[in-house]
């Protein structure tokens, strides 16, 4: 599948800002199963970008407006081909996968992904209350599944209970909130379980008559290091394998580390509208 993102992030503020300084994490990755074949950022008033590679793989613009103004717009526009097929639920795992899960060289190399942050860090009492209807952590990939299915029927989509800032705790217990908050609980619940997870955003794709949520801005889901396959992605929010229809952007270890969009500046308050809009350009 062949795609175009356009995403824009309109800024108002209340009063004139004196300066800006800016960081965007929007440009799509290009990996063995997604190729990004172009993208441009658009940033007004103008500015020039200057861009560098994060510690977790990111590409990460950043920019600066010296001049007072009162609205910023930054547009970006991408081309992506992603190419996926369903795989995980014909992972068995094997007495070779097991020796790499429980040897103390996997923990250390993932130990970045096997911590909990103030996002998502859980409760030792939620934890349990989660493996005991689910059943001990024999099996990572079976796990991991059984987690998604949990909180796909537990939870509520709800746009208006949390924000940004809400914790896996938090959401854990009123049972509602966005892709973010199901994606920072299943963090924390795999992570208690020694399963290294890392957040992931990106774009979903949402078809026609499809039952997929979360496209009205970016998206967020689950990867899980699986030994001897490699990250695979999971989305709580739709309880499906991350295949054609999600575009990844970035991974780190929660939402903070991933934000599309982060900056100071000088001045009153501000009003921010996204847009986001994925397009089907042909099928490969």
């Amino acid at each position: 599948m062949k795609f175009q993102i356009e995403h824009i992030n309109n800024f108002d503020y209340e009063a004139p800002v004196d300066s800006s300084m800016n960081t965007i994490r929007l440009k799509p990755r290009t990996d063995e199963c997604q190729r990004l074949l172009s993208y441009r950022s658009e940033i007004s008033p103008g500015s020039l970008t200057k861009e560098h590679v994060d510690i977790w793989g990111n590409h990460v613009e950043e920019f600066y407006i010296p001049e007072q103004h009162t609205h910023l717009e930054v547009k970006t526009t991408s081309v992506v081909s992603v190419q996926r097929s369903p795989f995980i639920h014909h992972i068995k795992y094997t007495p070779e996968m097991k020796g790499i899960f429980t040897s103390k060289l996997f923990r250390e190399h993932y130990l970045s992904f096997l911590n909990d942050t103030p996002n998502t860090y859980l409760k030792k009492e939620q934890v349990d209350q989660v493996v005991d209807e689910l059943g001990g952590m024999e099996d990572p990939v079976d796990f991991s599944l059984k987690v998604m299915e949990y909180l796909h029927d537990r939870f509520t989509y709800h746009t208006n209970s949390t924000n940004v800032h809400t914790k896996a705790e938090e959401a854990f217990e009123q049972k509602s909130g966005v892709c973010q908050d199901m994606t920072n609980v299943m963090l924390g619940i795999l992570r208690a379980n020694n399963i290294p997870a890392r957040y992931v955003s990106g774009y979903l794709y949402v078809g026609e008559g499809s039952a997929l949520i979360g496209d009205a801005a970016t998206h967020a889901w689950v990867e899980v290091m699986l030994p001897g396959i490699g990250w695979t992605g999971l989305d709580p929010t739709n309880n499906v394998e991350a295949l054609e229809n999600h575009i990844r952007i970035a991974t780190g270890r929660d939402y903070h580390d991933v934000s599309p969009l982060q900056g100071f500046y000088r001045g009153g308050k501000s009003n921010l509208d996204v847009s986001v809009s994925v397009k089907v350009l042909d099928v490969n």
